[in-house]
């Protein structure tokens, strides 16, 4: 039995992917290491096949076209065998002493056939993630101390209310393998940002969740072709407004709100924060096509759903990043710029 399937989507990643292949490692036999080789001109798939042939029992390497994030990520959970899928990003890396305690649980939960029985075992763990700026010596804990009991099942009913810095990414979440193929995700291919999809269609799925107050995952942080960084992000802005656009259609929140209303809240709120960002940078490219994205791109989600364009429209977080003239974008700027020294994102 393999409790958890560990996918590394992979391209041209022969610089970094030993340190996070590496971390996995310590889970032994318990876990399986998916390597997804995306189409790399680089040694990418020779050191997949390298790890394969030293820990057959462990790590799997996948070859395949070039498709992007997404399609590595729709490849690991098609060929997962674990009973809960993580994905770990093949330049970040997962602390060994927290990756050790939360496989300690999930044997406590599922060893013994009791994973037969879905309803005594999490849809969802949760644990911290660390920004690590490892080139310039610091880091950032994000933790959910404040919205999940920690070390105890709980359903949506019972979290707290999220700070504006804090929102559930692909990178603190572990879910039940089989809550995410019912959940239907599916990853576009050749876009970036898709994570974000991830970490939003199957929420509704997840009815027990466990916090794990640890410091499990390592989200490296410095490289100038990361697709966070502010230059990045400007060029690609296309994909993000995309996946924007599909994330506020993924759920629906209507239906969601009659079972878990503070599920329902969360992800407006999420929305609401892509929505923030797509919104940000436009206005730093600035230019008249960047305005009119931005209008069109609010004007999308009003034909949608006016309720949620009304929410989203008037709300602390993406309302703000719509203010009128250019005194409204300049105080949006000034915010962003104080949120990214304050909170050390890229």
């Amino acid at each position: 039995m393999k409790y958890v399937t560990f996918t590394v989507p992979c391209y041209n990643s022969e610089k970094y992917m030993r340190r996070c292949v590496d971390s996995l490692l310590c889970c032994g036999t318990d876990a399986e290491i998916i390597i997804v080789d995306d189409g790399s001109e680089d040694r990418t798939g020779e050191i997949a096949d390298e790890y394969e042939n030293r820990y057959p029992d462990i790590v799997k390497a996948v070859h395949k076209k070039n498709g992007g994030h997404g399609s590595g990520v729709n490849t690991g959970l098609r060929l997962a065998k674990g009973i809960y899928f993580k994905v770990v990003d093949s330049d970040d890396w997962l602390d060994q002493e927290a990756c050790g305690k939360l496989m300690e649980k999930i044997r406590e939960f599922c060893g013994g056939g009791r994973c037969e029985f879905e309803e005594c075992i999490p849809d969802l763990f949760i644990c911290n993630y660390v920004y690590d700026h490892l080139d310039e010596g610091n880091s950032k804990v994000m933790d959910y101390r404040n919205i999940f009991p920690d070390g105890e099942m709980c359903t949506w009913d019972s979290v707290g209310r999220f700070r504006p810095s804090q929102y559930l990414i692909m990178h603190s979440l572990i879910f039940r393998t089989e809550v995410l193929r019912k959940s239907g995700v599916k990853l576009p291919e050749h876009t970036f940002y898709v994570d974000n999809l991830f970490a939003c269609k199957p929420l509704p799925y997840a009815r027990n969740l466990y916090y794990m107050d640890i410091s499990l995952y390592h989200y490296y942080l410095g490289r100038e072709d990361q697709s966070v960084n502010e230059k990045v992000l400007m060029s690609r802005i296309d994909q993000h407004i995309f996946v924007t656009k599909l994330v506020a259609r993924s759920v629906d929140l209507k239906k969601v709100k009659k079972t878990y209303p503070k599920l329902a809240a969360y992800l407006v709120r999420n929305i609401s924060i892509m929505m923030s960002i797509s919104s940000i940078h436009l206005l730093l490219i600035a230019t008249d096509e960047a305005r009119r994205k931005r209008k069109d791109m609010w004007e999308t989600v009003r034909k949608y759903n006016w309720k949620l364009y009304c929410r989203l429209r008037y709300s602390t977080l993406s309302g703000l990043t719509y203010l009128p003239g250019k005194i409204g974008g300049r105080l949006t700027i000034c915010g962003y710029r104080f949120a990214r020294k304050l909170y050390q994102f890229q």
